[in-house]
């Protein structure tokens, strides 16, 4: 059996991880492992995925950006940008 070790979280901490349990069932070491794996990127970047990154920061800096409250008014759903006071 694998050593078990105790870690003391927050109440809220731990709301949030029943939040991401894909079933009732699923143990918080499951869920903190998904989740620890699912951060790591083994797969290098594409070519075309380093050009569009150093587009994005040309764009950055060149001042070529939108609000997201912008882009939302511009979808209609300003309203949800209301609510959630973004």
């Amino acid at each position: 059996m694998p050593e078990v070790t105790t870690v003391r979280m927050r109440s809220d901490t731990k709301a949030l991880l029943d939040d991401l349990k894909l079933t009732p069932r699923e143990t918080y070491d499951e869920v903190v492992r998904r989740l620890a794996e699912a951060a790591y990127d083994d797969e290098p970047m594409t070519p075309e995925e380093i050009e569009a990154m150093e587009e994005g920061i040309a764009d950055l800096k060149a001042g070529r950006v939108r609000s997201l409250r912008d882009i939302m008014k511009d979808l209609g759903d300003d309203k949800v940008i209301e609510s959630r006071n973004l």
